[in-house]
C-alpha cells in the first residue's frame, strides 16, 4: 500500500544556493517514478464490489463506473507544481512540505512574521477515522531565517492535543488554542524561549460544542473591531485589561475559515454548503437574508478532476465525472497584501478541495447590499484549478511577504468517516482509486505573479517600541496593519495616543486613518468628539467605521451619540444609512420600533428595506421568544434584576455591563464590567458574597476607582434578582439563583461585620478546577463513543460525554484522582434527557484506601448539581451509584468545584 512508502519517499528539503542573484528554491531529492509503489500499478486492479442493498437505479448510484481503476499516485511537490492551472502571470512555490509538517490545515503569523502551522495528524488516517480523537495533533511554528523564501527551520510549539481547532498567536511567544469536544479556549506560553510552550492559562470558556470534528468551533479570529469570532458560535468574545468579555452575536453559519477585509467586514467560510456567509452586514447585528446575494451560476465549480468522488454522488456530477455544484469549502482569505496585482487587493477566496479549485469572489454592490460571483465564470474556469486529484486547499492567508500562502492538505480523503461507512456511495469511490491510503502529507504553496517580486522585509514587531508599531498601522499590507493593532492593544500603552488620533485626523491613505480610529477605541481612548468628527466627514466609509465603533461609546454610558446616530439615517449613501439602522438595532434604541417602520415607509432602497423589515421581525420573535424562555419564577428574578441593575448597579457596572469608564486618559473603569466575566458566570457565591457584605480593594491585582458597598440590608429576592439578571445577560450564560440560595449564605456568614477583599472572598468560594492532563479519571464501565473513538472516561468533562456500557446497577462508580489535595465541595454534571443517574453518593479519600461518604443524591434530566460543607483536603472523589435503573448513566461538562 502506498501509505507504507511514503514518510520514505517523501519530500526532501535540499537548499542549493542561487546564481545571478535569483531566489533560492527548493531542490527536491527524488524523482516522480520514485513515488510510485509497484504492487499498486501492476495490473489487473481490484474489482469493486456494489454494497448489499443498493439500489442502482437511485439518483446517487446511476450511472456510476466501478471498472477497475489504476490507483491515484502521490506526487512530489516539484511535479504537483506542474498541475495547476493559473491565471496570466502567476506562479505557485512550495514554500514547506512533509515530512516536516503533516496533515496542515490552518496557519498564521505571529508579530516576527514566524509561521504557525495547525497540524491534524488524525485526521482521516483509515477510511473508517480511527484513532481521530487520539492527542496526536499539533502546532509547529517556523522560520525562513535565511531570507530565502524557504520556511527551513521549525519547532513543535504544542503536542499531543486531541483534534485542535484553532491557532491564534497572542503576542510574543503565545498563542491561542482549543481542543475538540471541549469548552474552553486555553494561552499557551513559550516562557523560556526555547520555542515550545511550558505554560497552559485559561483565557475563555463557553465556546465549545461537541459532534462531528467537521462540525465544531474554528477559526477564532481577532478582527479590526478588537473583537474576536470563530465558527459555529453566536457570541463574539473579546480580550481586555480587565479579562476576556463576550457578547451575542447572529448564527454564524460558518464551518472552516473566518477573515476580515479593508473595512472589517467578518466574512465566515460555510463547510458543507460550499458558499461565503454572512458577507453583507456584521454577524454582530444579527443574520439577514439577502435574496439573490449569490448570483446566477456561482455555485457552479469548473474542476478539472473527473473522478465522481464526492458524497452527494452522481446526482451531482456533470457528464465528465467532474463535480456540477460546489459540496465542500474550507479556509478562506481576504486579500489584503501589497505582493500581487492589485485587482486581487480586498477580494474575497476561498478552497473547494472536493472540487481541487481555489475560487476568487468578486462583489458587486447595489442599494447597500452585496451580490457575489465567480468572474472566471464566463471562461468556465477559476482562479486557480489543478488536475491533481490530491490537491486539497483548505486554508489560504495574506502574509506578511505581501503575497498569498495556500495550505494543501495533499491527501487522498477530504471527507469525514460519517459519509464514508460501510454501504455508501463515497467509500466505493475512494476504494475504487484506493485514495484512502495517501495520508501523512502536506504542503504550503506561495501564490506570486511575474510583476510583483515577494517582499524581504522581515518582521519584529516584538522588538519594537509602540511608537514604532504605530507606523505599521498605514502599511500597504494589511497583515502589517492588522498586527500592529493588535499588539498595540495588547500592551495598552497609551503614550502613542495623540499619535494615533494625528492618523486619525490627517493621514493621506484612508485606511491608516481607520486602523489608528480602531487602536484608540481598543485602547480605550476613542474620544465622542472624534467619533462625530468622522460622521460628519465626506467619506462614507469613515461615516461607517464612525457609526461602529461609536456603538462602544454608547454602551460604556454616552447615549448623547443617540442624536448623532439619528441624523445619520437620513444620508444619500445606502450603505451609510444601513449602518445606523444596525447600530440603532443593536443599541436598543428606545424608539427602535418607531425607527424601522418610518425607514420602511421613506425610502425603497433595498439595503434599507431589508434591514428595517427583518429588525422588525427580530424585535417582535425576541419578545416573543422573552416570554417562554424562563420558568414564571425566573421571569419575575430577571426582570426584577433588571430594574434594579438599570436604576442602581448601571452607574458603576456600565449600562451595557461594560463598565463605566472615568480618568482622563480613558482606559480605566469606575468598576469591573460583567459582560463574559468568569467571576460572575462562576459560582454563584461570590456575586451573593458581594451584595451582602461588599469588596474593597484590588480585583486580581487591579484598582478601580469605586467601591463595592454592602448591600445586605435588602431582602433576599433582591439580591437574588440582581444575581439571577447579572448572570443572564451581556453575553452571560449562568444559572438563576434562588432566595432561599441567599438566605443560606446569609446564615453562614452572619459574623462578618466588614467588606471583603477579593483575596479573602476568593478563598471562600469554590471554584472551578479545570481538566488537566494529570489527572488520573476512572470508571467501573464505559462505552464506546462512536467510529474511530476510545473507552475515555475522561470524555465526562467535555461535550462528548461519557457513559456507561450497560444499564445502571449499584455499586457503579466514576472516579477523579487530583494531583494533589482540594477542599471539594461541589459536582455538576449534565445528564442530558433519560440517561441521569438514580440515588447516587458522593465518597471522597485522601489517598483511595479509606472513603468517607459526604453527600448523597437523586439525578434527574439535564443540569445536576450536589454541595457539601467538608474542610477536609482530599485527593480522590467519585459518585457511586445505590440503585438499579433501565438506562445507562451518562454524564457531560462534569464540573468539580474547591475551596
Amino acid at each position: 500500500m502506498i501509505g507504507k512508502y511514503l514518510n520514505y519517499f517523501s519530500l526532501l528539503f535540499l537548499f542549493a544556493a542561487c546564481q545571478q542573484q535569483e531566489l533560492q528554491k527548493p531542490v527536491f531529492d527524488i524523482s516522480p517514478e520514485g513515488l510510485l509503489d509497484p504492487k499498486r500499478t501492476e495490473a489487473p486492479y481490484p474489482q469493486i464490489e456494489i454494497p448489499e442493498g443498493i439500489d442502482m437505479e437511485s439518483p446517487r448510484w446511476k450511472g456510476i463506473d466501478l471498472t477497475p481503476a489504476a490507483p491515484v499516485i502521490p506526487l512530489s511537490a516539484l511535479e504537483e507544481q506542474k498541475t495547476f492551472r493559473l491565471q496570466p502571470g502567476f506562479h505557485m512555490e512550495p514554500i514547506l512540505a512533509e515530512p516536516h509538517i503533516q496533515e496542515p490545515a490552518a496557519i498564521q503569523f505571529d508579530g516576527n512574521g514566524r509561521m504557525y502551522v495547525l497540524e491534524l495528524r488524525t485526521y482521516m488516517q483509515d477510511i473508517d477515522a480511527t484513532g481521530e480523537l487520539m492527542p496526536a495533533g499539533r502546532i509547529s511554528r517556523w522560520e525562513d531565517t535565511d531570507d530565502d523564501g524557504i520556511y527551513e527551520t521549525g519547532v513543535v510549539f504544542l503536542d499531543s492535543l486531541v483534534f485542535p481547532r484553532f491557532v491564534v498567536p497572542f503576542g510574543p511567544n503565545t498563542i491561542l488554542s482549543m481542543e475538540s469536544n471541549e469548552d474552553h479556549v486555553y494561552k499557551y506560553t513559550d516562557t523560556n524561549n526555547d520555542g515550545k510552550a511550558d505554560t497552559k492559562e485559561l483565557f475563555a470558556t463557553g465556546l465549545g460544542r461537541s459532534g462531528n470534528v467537521e462540525h465544531q468551533t474554528s477559526f477564532l479570529t481577532w478582527t479590526m473591531d478588537n473583537w474576536m469570532y470563530s465558527t459555529y458560535n453566536s457570541r463574539r468574545i473579546r480580550w481586555t485589561p480587565d479579562g476576556v468579555i463576550q457578547e451575542p452575536t447572529g448564527n454564524p453559519y460558518g464551518q472552516w475559515g473566518v477573515t476580515q477585509d479593508n473595512y472589517g467586514q467578518v466574512w465566515f467560510q460555510d463547510g458543507a454548503g460550499g458558499v461565503p456567509q454572512n458577507f453583507n452586514f456584521p454577524i454582530v447585528y444579527g443574520n439577514f437574508r439577502v435574496e439573490g446575494q449569490f448570483q446566477e451560476g456561482f455555485r457552479e465549480p469548473f474542476s478539472l478532476v473527473a473522478l465522481a468522488d464526492f458524497e452527494p454522488g452522481m446526482r451531482e456530477t456533470k457528464p465528465d465525472g467532474s463535480l456540477n455544484n460546489v459540496t465542500g469549502a474550507a479556509g478562506n482569505d481576504v486579500f489584503r497584501g501589497d505582493r500581487l496585482p492589485e485587482a486581487l487587493v480586498n477580494q474575497y477566496f476561498y478552497g473547494e478541495p472536493v472540487a481541487r479549485i481555489v475560487r476568487q469572489v468578486r462583489s458587486d454592490k447595489s442599494e447597500g447590499l452585496t451580490y457575489i460571483q465567480n468572474p472566471y465564470r464566463d471562461q468556465e474556469t477559476e482562479f486557480i484549478q489543478s488536475t491533481d486529484p490530491l490537491f486539497r486547499p483548505v486554508d489560504m492567508a495574506t502574509a506578511p511577504d505581501g503575497t498569498m500562502y495556500i495550505v494543501d492538505m495533499y491527501r487522498g480523503i477530504i471527507q469525514e468517516g460519517n459519509w464514508t461507512q460501510e454501504g455508501s456511495y463515497l467509500r466505493t469511490k475512494i476504494q475504487q482509486y484506493q485514495m484512502d491510503d495517501i495520508i501523512g502529507n502536506g504542503r504550503i504553496w506561495r501564490l506570486t505573479h511575474e510583476d510583483h517580486p515577494r517582499s524581504t522585509e522581515k518582521p519584529r514587531m516584538f522588538e519594537e517600541s509602540a511608537s514604532e508599531l504605530v507606523q505599521h498601522l498605514s502599511h500597504p499590507n494589511g497583515w502589517w496593519r492588522d498586527k500592529a493593532q493588535q499588539l498595540l492593544i495588547l500592551r495598552q500603552d497609551r503614550s502613542v495616543v495623540p499619535e494615533l488620533e494625528d492618523m486619525a485626523r490627517n493621514h493621506a491613505h484612508e485606511l491608516a486613518r481607520i486602523h489608528a480610529f480602531w487602536t484608540l477605541e481598543g485602547l480605550g481612548s476613542l474620544k465622542a468628539e472624534l467619533v462625530r468628527e468622522w460622521m460628519q466627514d465626506a467619506n462614507p466609509n469613515l461615516q461607517i467605521q464612525a457609526l461602529r465603533a461609536g456603538e462602544s461609546l454608547y454602551k460604556f454610558g454616552d447615549k448623547s451619540l443617540e442624536a448623532d446616530y439619528k441624523e445619520m439615517m437620513d444620508h444619500p449613501d445606502p450603505q451609510v444609512t444601513v449602518q445606523a439602522l444596525l447600530s440603532a438595532y443593536v443599541l436598543d434604541f428606545e424608539d427602535v420600533e418607531e425607527i424601522m417602520q418610518e425607514a420602511l415607509a421613506n425610502t425603497q432602497v433595498k439595503g434599507v428595506q431589508t434591514v428595517a423589515q427583518q429588525a422588525l421581525d427580530k424585535i417582535a420573535a425576541a419578545r416573543e421568544r422573552a416570554a417562554t424562555q424562563y420558568t414564571a419564577e425566573e421571569r419575575v428574578l430577571f426582570d426584577e434584576g433588571k430594574s434594579i441593575f438599570d436604576s442602581y448597579c448601571a452607574t458603576c457596572h456600565g449600562v451595557k455591563g461594560l463598565g463605566t469608564p472615568t480618568g482622563g486618559a480613558g482606559g480605566e473603569l469606575i468598576a469591573p464590567g460583567f459582560s463574559g466575566s468568569p467571576r460572575i458566570q462562576g459560582h454563584p457565591e461570590y456575586a451573593v458574597k458581594t451584595l451582602l457584605h461588599g469588596l474593597t480593594g484590588a480585583i486580581e491585582g487591579k484598582e478601580y476607582e469605586g467601591v463595592m458597598i454592602a448591600m445586605g440590608e435588602n431582602t433576599d429576592e433582591w439580591i437574588a434578582s440582581v444575581v439571577s439578571y447579572v448572570r443572564n445577560d451581556f453575553g452571560n450564560q449562568g444559572s438563576f439563583i434562588s432566595p432561599e440560595y441567599v438566605a443560606q449564605i446569609r446564615e453562614a456568614t452572619r459574623d462578618r461585620d466588614s467588606n471583603y477583599s477579593y483575596d479573602a472572598l476568593v478563598a471562600e468560594v469554590p471554584k472551578q478546577l479545570f481538566p488537566q492532563d494529570n489527572w488520573q479519571v476512572s470508571a467501573s464501565s464505559t462505552a464506546l463513543q462512536g467510529v474511530g473513538s476510545t473507552r475515555d472516561p475522561g470524555y465526562a468533562f467535555g461535550f462528548k460525554g461519557w457513559k456507561t456500557e450497560e444499564a445502571q446497577k449499584p455499586g457503579m462508580w466514576f472516579q477523579v484522582v487530583l494531583p494533589q489535595a482540594q477542599m471539594l465541595a461541589e459536582i455538576q454534571f449534565d445528564s442530558g434527557g433519560e440517561q441521569f443517574p438514580g440515588s447516587y453518593a458522593v465518597e471522597v479519600s485522601a489517598e483511595g484506601k479509606e472513603w468517607r461518604e459526604v453527600a448523597t443524591g437523586t439525578g434527574e434530566k439535564g443540569i445536576n448539581g450536589i454541595r457539601w460543607e467538608d474542610n477536609t483536603p482530599v485527593s480522590q472523589v467519585r459518585l457511586v451509584l445505590k440503585e438499579a435503573g433501565d438506562q445507562p448513566w451518562a454524564m457531560k461538562n462534569l464540573r468539580l468545584y474547591a475551596r
